[in-house]
């Protein structure tokens, strides 16, 4: 192996060119790849609108549109032998996996968050073309923003993106001539099977009925425990997602909710701070969001405060990236990497529109809409170095720090307050969506600018899926907060946004008792993991308890049950777990939310 240099950028760079580059040596950017792309990543779009309007979580889209489409291609190989002569090279399944993350993350976050958190405030959709345009130039926003990044954050620093690595591995191995690759695809598509069967059965009742939940026997407070949603719900794909977001979340999660809906809530009622003739999931939310979006907002500011040193480095990535382009030639690297011409112009266009639709369509003055997407170029980059580093993309914190400046900018325009964070959070969702997925191109030696070509494309696809989608699925102000569509990230940027806008006043004594009490847990936490490093694993998370309080206490129960099945499963066979846990939960994930689109649309 070549010794390298690691202080010269230009001998990184041509090091990985010249042992690692085969982006001209096998098929990448084709007709088949970004097709697929589309197709897998509109689909997988509706399932995160589906669990986002579950959970306010999105899930990665990556190992599961690989995998998917390997299973896919191999099939219609074996089916269609004369039309799929060839299988897909294993950086068309990468350029594959761009288009789809693209389309199935990049375009619908900002719909459970900022997008219906306007809904809840306002009482009114966004027109269509309107939110066309909006998911559109956000998306290609926090894309082309990512450009300049790319070579900083994962040719010369080397950043890990652990999601990258992982969707990298995928790939490998599925392109490795082993019967793992076909277990893998096997496994996704028993378990999505199942996970469609089962929401047929519970949802559509033919040719039975299952029931939508389980009621415990017992009351609390006088009431069934059902109406305080102790329950468990007949459902997958919660179980599917605590066995993949891991241990410490997932009993973070059951903790908050046993102490919001089994204690707090029933202490409440007593108090009259929710009335007891209405105890449901949305009266309870109505009293406990203040307290959970408290802990998540403090504690996603703090963390942002004790990230100076990022802050510092990320900008300083950029500077280093043009000082550089402008002291040297070009190398013969430099011909596959995006050109800065595209970040600038895409830049420019993409901010303009947001600014556009931030004016016309939301009453933002020009003024503030250019700080609003001048501070996202900002908060994107640390957004970026925060996921690479750690394979965390604080969105929701980003997103908070803008509500926070604009509702000191803008004291009282709700409207504006959650625009302007939409445009943050929404960018820099697209951008760690894109270098994750770089990350993974990276170590297979792709092209990258090919890649990212794969990457715009699939915005189109994610947002004439989307955009529709989410108009059926939730057809009025009305349909969130319930115990179908709980919208808990809606909930919590809705609640920031009328806190800012009317002040304490508005609140019940002890609302304003746990928004205290919240910000200063969403204090202590993160404060006793930095003091206690060696006591982490025992501190519960600041996020799972926020979230806790804005979720039934049944989806919390799902979650944790499956991250005990997941590590229990891991310590009783750790090569069983690594192999199937995460095709096993996709497939749950993407065959239950899928069909619960399918019956939501049948039953409208």
């Amino acid at each position: 192996m070549e010794a390298i240099d690691k202080r010269d950028p230009d001998e990184i760079e041509g090091h990985w060119y010249r042992t690692v580059y085969q982006g001209d040596s096998m098929p990448q950017l084709t007709l088949r790849a970004v097709l697929m792309g589309a197709v897998l990543g509109g689909f997988m779009s509706l399932s995160n609108l589906y669990v986002g309007l579950k959970t306010g979580w999105g899930l990665g889209v990556a190992i599961t549109s690989c995998i998917l489409s390997f299973a896919i291609y191999k099939t219609l190989r074996t089916l269609f032998p004369r039309f799929f002569r060839t299988d897909m090279s294993i950086l068309e399944n990468n350029c594959m996996q761009s288009t789809a993350t693209s389309a199935g993350s990049s375009t619908g976050g900002t719909m459970v968050s900022a997008i219906s958190a306007y809904l809840i405030v306002t009482g009114h959709h966004i027109p269509t073309a309107v939110l066309v345009w909006w998911t559109f130039f956000l998306a290609a926003l926090g894309v082309f923003i990512a450009i300049p990044m790319k070579r900083q954050m994962i040719n010369v620093e080397q950043l890990k993106f652990p999601s990258g690595i992982a969707a990298a591995e995928t790939l490998r191995s599925l392109h490795s001539s082993g019967a793992e690759a076909v277990s893998k695809a096997r496994a996704l598509g028993y378990a999505g099977a199942f996970g469609a069967a089962l929401t047929w059965f519970r949802d559509m009742g033919k040719p039975f009925q299952l029931p939508a939940s389980l009621a415990f026997p017992g009351t609390l407070g006088g009431l069934p425990l059902a109406k305080w949603t102790i329950s468990f719900d007949v459902s997958l794909i919660m179980v599917a997602a605590g066995a993949i977001m891991g241990w410490k979340i997932a009993w973070s999660l059951l903790l908050g909710a046993t102490i919001n809906y089994a204690v707090l809530a029933p202490w409440m009622v007593q108090l009259g701070a929710i009335d007891a003739d209405k105890v449901g999931y949305r009266a309870i939310v109505g009293w406990s969001t203040w307290t959970g979006a408290s802990i998540m907002v403090t504690s996603g500011l703090l963390a942002f405060a004790m990230q100076w040193k990022v802050v510092g480095r990320a900008l300083g990535a950029i500077l280093a990236v043009f000082s550089r382009k402008g002291e040297r030639q070009a190398k013969p690297w430099d011909r596959i990497e995006v050109p800065m011409s595209w970040f600038l112009a895409g830049t420019v266009i993409s901010g303009l529109g947001c600014l556009l639709g931030l004016h016309y369509a939301f009453g933002t003055s020009f003024p503030m809409g250019i700080i609003a997407v001048a501070l996202t170029f900002v908060l994107s980059l640390v957004a970026c170095r925060a996921c690479g580093e750690s394979d965390i993309t604080p969105i929701g914190a980003m997103g908070k720090i803008t509500q926070l400046l604009f509702g000191i900018l803008a004291p009282s325009n709700l409207v504006t307050n959650l625009m302007t964070a939409s445009v943050t959070a929404g960018a820099a969702g697209a951008s760690a969506d894109l270098l994750i997925d770089l990350k993974s191109g990276y170590l297979l030696g792709a092209n990258p600018r090919k890649q990212f070509i794969a990457q715009f494309l699939g915005i189109f696809a994610g947002t004439l899926v989307v955009v529709p989608a989410f108009y059926l699925l939730v057809p009025d102000a009305a349909a969130l907060g319930t115990d179908r569509w709980p919208a808990p990230a809606a909930q919590v940027w809705a609640a920031v946004a009328r806190l800012l806008a009317q002040g304490f006043e508005a609140l019940h004594p002890t609302a304003r008792m746990g928004l205290l009490i919240g910000g200063a847990v969403g204090i202590v936490i993160p404060l006793l993991e930095l003091l206690f490093p060696s006591k982490r694993k025992y501190i519960p998370s600041a996020m799972g308890l926020g979230l806790a309080m804005v979720i039934p206490f049944f989806n919390s129960l799902s979650m944790f049950i499956g991250a005990v099945i997941a590590l229990v499963l891991s310590k009783a066979a750790p090569k069983t777990a690594e192999t199937y846990i995460v095709p096993v939960s996709s497939g749950l994930i993407a065959g239950e939310s899928l069909f619960g689109v399918l019956v939501a649309l049948l039953t409208i």
